[in-house]
């Protein structure tokens, strides 16, 4: 195995920082986070390391997940447990970057619809290739179904 990731490290900090400061909610939300991770690293055949990349999409599943949750309890009443959820999301969302702009991500996607168009790869059939390459150039900064809608409506 590799070294251990950045953000991961950043997290374990934080827990350590929470629990000198006596940070009930911010102590609890990091537990569960790291071990979000440490799931998805023991996960599947073989053990691994995650990448801050990995980890920053798993960080955005987890907000998902808690702005699900949120609208849930609100809907059935809940309002603390609501509230608890969306705070919650507000901690995880400062160990994800901010995502990129709409028309950078288009520049990126036209760019790659080109460079498939280019090799002979068209319409429908060309939306693997490109999803994967943008992906490889945005990286953590873009949502994946963000990137897929782009280049679903580029090819369209």
């Amino acid at each position: 195995m590799s070294t251990e990731s950045g953000l991961k490290s950043r997290i374990q900090g934080d827990i350590n920082e929470a629990l000198r400061s006596g940070d009930e909610l911010l102590k609890s939300t990091l537990r569960m986070a790291l071990a979000a991770i440490m799931n998805a690293e023991v996960a599947g055949a073989q053990a691994t390391v995650l990448t801050d990349d990995q980890i920053i999409n798993l960080l955005r599943s987890e907000v998902k997940k808690r702005a699900e949750s949120a609208e849930i309890y609100a809907a059935a009443g809940r309002t603390e447990l609501a509230t608890k959820e969306t705070q919650e999301m507000a901690i995880i969302e400062t160990y994800i970057p901010a995502a990129m702009d709409a028309a950078a991500l288009a520049s990126i996607v036209a760019e790659e619809v080109a460079n498939a168009a280019a090799y002979g790869q068209e319409g429908a059939r060309a939306m693997g290739a490109v999803i994967k390459a943008v992906k490889e150039r945005v990286g953590a900064q873009a949502d994946g179904s963000a990137i897929a809608a782009a280049v679903k409506s580029a090819l369209n």
